[in-house]
């Protein structure tokens, strides 16, 4: 009996997605609740389960393809899935096939007088076949008019595609050596990602400021209270968490900056929910944590590692990344030593996070070495003054410089 694969329900504001990566083909066998599909949404991945055992007819909707809820994605026929061991095994042969296929191809090649590669009569090879059918439409095109093997031509391109830059290399004999060039769609979420970026810079008139932070006092409670802290709450204590509860404080004295605009309104949140930027392989997400202002320290390190690790895992929610008053991006962790963040709309301020480094600073009268950062400031000059973002980086200076008061709540 077929059962048709449908597209799950979509999350709440979501109206379509996109089909990012089939896991399996036609003929392949499927266990109950193994992942088919994954389709991409602006913010998340969603995983679409197999909803029993059997095997992959038919594909409806191919890699690239935009899809509704509820939309057919495949048909796949019910029964107990085929034993896997038989699939292994005629891979192997295949690959087997192929290897000593390829041992022949440089004895049927060679040149004409033009130079052009050609093969002897009996024609394409089966590798030739194979490697001609993951190419792109361009460089199919050249191998198919200029009679070349595609199995002899080197990729470039990810994962090794052949591009059409890659064929044109082997065309002049890789004489000038590889340039190679592929046209590769955005993904639904660094499109997401640009708009948002775009509209940040349309909208708001952003201004940067700037302080440095000796982190000496931090860094000496980390180094005298980290094996305790790790005992007791399972968790590494970090630099973010004392961020987090700077900024917290900051924002409570500062008002202005946790608030956002809404047309000719300004929007004063009584509450301190706080993005933290996470880099993943498919691009920035920010996941929020709410009521921050209300966390400890262990509170905020193990919500940062679940969501850190969530969206890595491409298993993050869409309402673990709506809302948020403010946020912190820490591209110190990569090495920068100053930026400029941009706003996440619609929030009015974003703190900037950067590599700690040993300079030398006066303090007291005297030259001594102190682990210094830059901290970056960048808001919506339509509601927050430079004195407010200034005082409010010093709030951010004072309580990391002396972390035991904010800690005290003193």
């Amino acid at each position: 009996m077929s059962v048709e694969v449908k597209v799950p329900n979509l999350p709440e504001s979501v109206s379509d997605a996109t089909v990012a990566k089939w896991h399996k083909k036609p003929g392949d066998a499927i266990e109950r609740d193994e992942n088919l599909v994954d389709l991409e949404t602006d913010k998340v991945v969603l995983e679409v389960p197999a909803p029993a055992d059997g095997v992959l007819e038919d594909i409806s909707a191919e890699e690239g393809e935009t899809v509704t809820e509820g939309q057919v994605l495949g048909l796949m026929k019910e029964g107990e899935a085929p034993s896997k061991s038989g699939d292994e095994d005629s891979e192997s042969e295949d690959e087997s096939e192929d290897t000593e296929a390829s041992g022949d191809d440089s004895a049927k090649s060679g040149s004409d007088e033009n130079g052009k590669s050609r093969r002897s009569d009996d024609g394409k090879s089966g590798r030739s076949k194979d490697a001609e059918k993951d190419l792109p439409p361009s460089a199919r095109r050249m191998v198919a008019e200029n009679d070349l093997d595609a199995s002899q031509i080197e990729g470039t391109g990810r994962g090794g595609r052949i591009t059409k830059g890659d064929v044109a290399s082997h065309m002049a004999g890789g004489a000038t050596g590889p340039r190679p060039e592929e046209r590769v769609k955005m993904s639904r979420l660094r499109s997401r990602i640009a708009e948002r970026m775009k509209e940040a810079q349309n909208t708001a008139a952003i201004l940067t400021s700037f302080n440095e932070v000796d982190l000496k006092a931090v860094m000496d409670i980390r180094s005298r209270y980290k094996e305790d802290f790790q005992k007791k709450h399972g968790i590494k204590l970090g630099f973010m968490s004392f961020f987090v509860k700077a900024a917290c404080e900051a924002l409570q004295k500062h008002p202005v900056v946790n608030a956002s605009v809404d047309g000719d309104e300004i929007i004063y949140h009584g509450y301190q929910d706080v993005g933290i930027a996470v880099s993943t392989d498919r691009g920035l997400l920010v996941p929020v944590l709410r009521d921050a202002h209300r966390m400890g320290l262990a509170e905020i390190e193990q919500g940062i590692a679940e969501y850190a690790e969530k969206a890595r895992k491409g298993t993050i929610q869409l309402e673990d990344l709506q809302g948020g008053t403010f946020t912190i991006t820490n591209g110190g962790v990569f090495g920068s030593l100053l930026s400029t963040p941009l706003l996440n709309m619609p929030q009015s301020a974003i703190l900037g996070m950067h590599t700690i480094k040993e300079r030398p600073v006066a303090i007291d009268g005297e030259i001594v070495i102190r682990p210094m950062m830059y901290i970056a400031l960048s808001y919506d000059h339509r509601i927050i003054d430079g004195k407010d973002a200034v005082q409010f980086l010093v709030a951010i200076k004072e309580a990391l410089e002396d972390p035991a008061r904010m800690l005290l709540g003193l």
